[in-house]
This record gives C-alpha cells, structure tokens and sequence, in this order.
C-alpha cells in the first residue's frame, strides 16, 4: 500500500497509509474502534475502492486493469467477522461453490479440496448440516476453510473472533494458528493480544486512519514509543 487514502463523504478514513507486506508474513492490525483497520484490509482486496495512493499485490496495481485485478482477488481469502455463510447452503455447498464457479475446478475435485479443508479446521462431520445448525465458532471454521478452498495466496482476517462467545474463541484462534505454522501469508485484524504475540511477525498500531506505530510483538508489548500504543495497551492487557 503506497500513500493509500479512503474517504466516506468528506469523512477520511485512511490517510496516507504506507505498508509492505512479504510473502509468509503475518501482520496483526490492532487499535481502538474506529481507527481504519477493518477499512484498511477491505481496500487491500477492493472491496473497499480508495480514492487515493496504490494497492499493489505481485506487481498487479488494483484497480488499474479490471482482468487483472479479478484475477489478483481470487488469490486474496478474506474471514469476515460475521461468517457471511450462505443459510440456504449446506457446508459442503458453501465450500466449493467458489472453486467451481471462479475456478472453474468439477464437482467431484472441489469436494475432495472442501473436504481436505474441513478436516484440518476439525469440522469435516458437519459437512451436510445447514449453518444455523452450526455454533458460531464452527461457522467461522468453516468460513476459513471456504476461504482456503481458492488456493489463497494472503489471507484477511476482520476481527474473526469479536462476534463469538469467548469459549469458542479459542477454537477459531487455533485454527489461525495453524494456518500461520503452515506458512501463509496472514493480515488480521484483531483484539486477541495473545495471537498476536504468539504468531505475528510485526504489529501495527492505528488510530484515526493513521498507522502510529508498527514493531515486533516483543518490543510492541515490552517497549511501546507512541502514548496513544501506550493508553491502548494499558486498557487491553
């Protein structure tokens, strides 16, 4: 992202956002409500149009050729924070609903990718129930696990656990973990200091659309230079 800026209405809700994301990096975004960091992530895959700077992903600058751009967006998963589970669909459907119609991969092939995907986030058993049938927790796995059946080279998270029941957060955050051991490249957004520490090769800090502040976890936590980091985390931890 270089010299990125969103407006709503006269509202600016990034302001000259700069960040370099590397390949198998993890990134957690933290901050206080309305600080930009859900905006920040939906303008990386253009769910979210800027009105100023680049968005470049591999050399492709978004927006730029439309060809381009869709072909960039199916390698970008994104977990949202309410599920987004289409009701009418079972789990199977939701999974390889993508793969089949973005990717154009058969029937046959996409189930086994969705049933390879539900098995490791643990919820291969639920595959023909509907999703109002599932906890909130299992629906955020499979969420994850429809997001990694299109093969994702980057993967957004926007704050996956905030509308969960804190007894299954966990099972969501162990499932990012693992993603994380397997190598992919993760921004998440999130309040989960503990992940953050755990998994994060670099947090960042925003407040009013600005990035204030961006470190390794140990001197994030340990070390902070900017007052706003410092209120933020005296509240938090």
């Amino acid at each position: 992202m270089n010299g990125v800026s969103k407006y709503y209405g006269s509202f600016r809700a990034l302001k000259d956002i700069n960040l370099d994301v590397h390949l198998g990096e993890r990134i957690v975004i933290c901050g206080p409500s309305g600080s930009g960091k859900s905006t920040l992530i939906r303008c990386i895959n253009m769910i979210e149009p800027i009105e100023n700077g680049d968005v470049v992903v591999e050399g492709v600058t978004l927006g730029a050729d439309r060809k381009a751009t869709e072909l960039v967006r199916r390698d970008i998963g994104m977990v949202f924070q309410q599920f987004n589970l289409f009701p009418h669909m079972t789990v199977l459907e939701n999974c390889v609903l993508a793969p089949m119609k973005v990717r154009g991969v058969r029937r046959a092939e996409a189930e086994t990718i969705a049933m390879t995907y539900l098995e490791r986030v643990r919820i291969a058993d639920q595959a023909k129930k509907y999703p109002a049938q599932l906890s909130g927790g299992q629906q955020q796995r499979v969420a994850i696990a429809r997001a990694l059946c299109m093969s994702p080279k980057l993967m957004l998270f926007d704050e996956p656990t905030s509308a969960l029941d804190p007894e299954m957060v966990k099972e969501v955050l162990d499932t990012m973990i693992w993603l994380a051991e397997e190598g992919m490249t993760m921004i998440c957004v999130t309040h989960e200091m503990g992940f953050a520490q755990a998994v994060a090769h670099r947090v960042i800090f925003m407040a009013d659309g600005e990035i204030v502040e961006r470190a390794e976890p140990e001197a994030f936590f340990t070390n902070p230079q900017h007052a706003r980091t410092k209120a933020f985390l005296a509240q938090i931890l």
